[in-house]
C-alpha cells in the first residue's frame, strides 16, 4: 500500500533526514587512511544513541540477507557497493568507501548514501562517483507531480548511458516513511512515461549505484555485502525525497550540497 504523507509528516521525516545527513557528513570527515571500518561503526552508534534515534538496520532481516543485520551503518569498499557489513578492515590510500545509513526518529525514517574516496583519488573513481551524483540529481529533478515513476528511472538510466556504465535493476530505490522500505521499487533504468503517476505526498529513497564494467552482482560469504561480479569499482548515491506541489524536497540533503 502506498501512503501519501501530509506536509506535517514530511516535516517529521525532514527532521530525521537532517540527522542522517549529519551522520554521513561526519563519516565522510572521519574516513581516512588508517581508519578501521569498525571505528566508524562504533562512532555512528554513539551518534544514534545521543540523538535518541533508532537504527533501521539493527536486526533487519530481509529475504536477501543472511539473518539479522547487527550493525547500524552499511560500509562498502571498492568493488562492494551495497549492504556492506562493517568488519575489521583498515582503509587504505585510494579506497572507495560507500556509507549507507538509515534511522527512524519519532516513528519516521530517512535513508541516504554517499561514496567518498580515501586519500589519493584516481580519476576513474572520481568519474563513477560523479556519475551517481549526477544521476541522483536527475532523478530528483524528475520527481514532480504529473510525471511517472518511469521518468525517474529513465533519468537515472540516461546518465548511466552517457557515462557508459551498465545498470543493475535488482536493487534500486524504494518507498519510505514509517519504515525504511515501503511499497514502490524504483529501478535505476526504465522507460519514461511508464508506471504510477507521481503525486504530492509521495516519499521515496532514490539510489543510483553503478559498477564500472558490469551489471552483475555477487554476495560475499557474510550473506550481506554485495559486490560487482567482475571486481570493478563501484559508487552509490542516495537521498530521501518528497514529491510536493512545487519542487521536489530533498529530506537528507547535506550542508555542503545546499547550493546544488
Amino acid at each position: 500500500m502506498i501512503e501519501l504523507k501530509t506536509p506535517a509528516e514530511i516535516e517529521r521525516m525532514h527532521t530525521t533526514g537532517r540527522f542522517v545527513a549529519e551522520v554521513l557528513t561526519e563519516v565522510g570527515r572521519l574516513a581516512d587512511v588508517g581508519v578501521n571500518l569498525m571505528d566508524l561503526e562504533h562512532h555512528v552508534r554513539g551518534m544514534i544513541k545521543r540523538r535518541g534515534a533508532e537504527s533501521c538496520y539493527w536486526d533487519y532481516a530481509p529475504s536477501f540477507g543472511e539473518g539479522p543485520f547487527r550493525n547500524v551503518i552499511c560500509l562498502s569498499v571498492n568493488d562492494a557497493v551495497l549492504h556492506g557489513l562493517p568488519h575489521d578492515y583498515v582503509l587504505r590510500d585510494g579506497d572507495v568507501l560507500t556509507a549507507d545509513f538509515a534511522v527512524s526518529i519519532d516513528g519516521w525514517a530517512a535513508d541516504s548514501a554517499r561514496t567518498v574516496i580515501v586519500g589519493t583519488a584516481a580519476e576513474e573513481d572520481r568519474r563513477i562517483v560523479r556519475a551517481t551524483e549526477e544521476a541522483l540529481e536527475a532523478a530528483i529533478g524528475a520527481a514532480r507531480p504529473g510525471n511517472r515513476l518511469g521518468d525517474i528511472s529513465a533519468a537515472i538510466g540516461a546518465v548511466a548511458h552517457d557515462y557508459g556504465y551498465p545498470v543493475n535493476t535488482e536493487f534500486g530505490g524504494h518507498g519510505i516513511g514509517r519504515t525504511m522500505h515501503e511499497d514502490l521499487h524504483v529501478p535505476n533504468t526504465g522507460k519514461a512515461g511508464r508506471g504510477m503517476k507521481l503525486r504530492p505526498g509521495l516519499t521515496l529513497a532514490l539510489e543510483p549505484w553503478f559498477a564500472r564494467t558490469t551489471d552483475r552482482i555477487v554476495t560475499d560469504p557474510d550473506g550481506w555485502t554485495i559486490r560487482s561480479a567482475d571486481g570493478s569499482r563501484t559508487a552509490h548515491s542516495e537521498h530521501t525525497i518528497a514529491v510536493t506541489e512545487d519542487a521536489p524536497l530533498v529530506l537528507t540533503r547535506r550542508e555542503q550540497e545546499s547550493n546544488r
